[in-house]
């Protein structure tokens, strides 16, 4: 094996979130013997099998199919269709594959687990600029806030949906909250049009992301962020407008963005946002959390069906949050064999290991939560 597992199984996100001030961040409970051996067996997996934890064919495959339909349905949408169906199928094509290019190539970049060579990884990482969100940005969002304080209101960026919906019991509730199970659905299409117009700009000026300060990009970095962007308005208004009215352009924009912030908003919800998942508090005094960092991991995290490779391929693994959480850096095409290594030894040493076995339960169970979480904080 090229790189050893242990140790690296947050060093990146620790790396990441040092840049920021931490004097107010939570602790976590002390490491035990569960940490240790978990991390051991994975890395033993590797060594017995021979395989790598990045730099893997199918994943190389992979990128090239998702590119190649995403070209194709760009192409198809901006150049060839003929009429309104047409404009339609393409344009949910392009969304839903714009999406894949975020849970596969961009996530798996972004974590370092796409290659050994960063150059690779930096690459890759950059594909979320081409689907229209700036790729350091959301690694801060992601990876320095979510990926260390899952599911810890006011620490977690990735539960903060502002006045829109409250997803945690810790986070105020508004009288038209009652409402969220049904209309929060709907309000997901519009995450990426909100990166896309308006919040990557907010957090670049605010310099704030789930209320840790963040540098302000330079240099090469503020290259890649304003290039990213103008090569999105480019490919999404600039060039679509030679060929249509304007009105066609914002119409199929709003489906093609509206279908990608659908998808991704669903895939983390299901992880996180779901009766089965918790929501803890550092205590007041220690500004300590329980559990330590490997358990918190798992406690704040749902699996959902683990035996579907069909969703396994699609949503590059993402069916598999557990294990992603816990050792972010390895490709996702391991999860599956990972998942039955750490679902032993939690079931070994008493940890609770939470999955729902199929896409349809968890969806019922995020609905659920939702439904909890609009009722007042007395009466849920």
């Amino acid at each position: 094996m090229r790189e050893s597992v242990r140790g690296h199984f947050m060093s990146h996100a620790l790396s990441s979130a040092r840049g920021a001030a931490a004097s107010d961040r939570p602790k976590f409970g002390p490491n035990n013997g569960f940490q240790a051996e978990l991390r051991r067996r994975v890395e033993d997996f590797f060594v017995r099998t021979g395989k790598n934890p990045r730099d893997n064919p199918q994943m190389y495959l992979k990128t090239a199919v998702i590119l190649a339909l995403f070209a194709l349905s760009y192409v198809c949408l901006v150049f060839f269709v003929a009429n309104w169906w047409q404009a339609l199928a393409a344009a949910l094509i392009l969304g839903g594959t714009a999406g894949l290019i975020g849970f596969n190539i961009q996530h798996d970049g972004s974590h370092l687990a796409y290659s050994d060579r960063p150059w690779l990884n930096k690459l890759t990482a950059m594909s979320m600029d081409l689907i229209g969100a700036s790729s350091y940005l959301w690694h801060w969002k992601h990876i320095a806030s979510h990926h260390i304080y899952v599911n810890v209101t006011d620490h977690d960026a990735d539960v903060d949906l502002g006045a829109f919906a409250r997803v945690t019991p810790h986070q105020p509730h508004y009288f038209f909250h009652r409402a969220q199970h049904f209309y929060l659905w709907a309000l997901y299409g519009f995450m990426t049009i909100r990166w896309h117009l308006y919040g990557d700009f907010r957090d670049l000026v605010c310099r704030e992301i789930g209320g840790h300060p963040f540098p302000r990009p330079r240099g090469k970095e503020l290259a890649i962020f304003i290039g990213g962007k103008l090569a999105f308005f480019a490919l999404a208004f600039g060039i679509p407008l030679f060929f249509h009215a304007w009105w066609k352009v914002l119409l199929l924009y709003t489906i093609v963005a509206g279908i990608t912030g659908i998808v991704l908003s669903i895939v983390f919800q299901l992880a996180h946002c779901v009766e089965e998942a918790d929501f803890p508090m550092p205590d007041e005094a220690t500004n300590r959390l329980e559990d330590n960092w490997m358990v918190h991991q798992i406690h704040t995290t749902v699996n959902f069906a683990r035996r579907s490779k069909l969703l396994c391929w699609l949503l590059g693994g993402l069916n598999f949050q557990v294990e992603h959480h816990l050792f972010p850096r390895i490709c996702h095409v391991h999860y599956p064999e990972i998942s039955k290594i750490v679902e032993a030894t939690c079931r070994e040493f008493g940890v609770r290991y939470n999955e729902h076995q199929t896409l349809w339960a968890g969806l019922a169970s995020h609905y659920r939560w939702l439904r909890r979480m609009a009722q007042p904080p007395a009466n849920a």
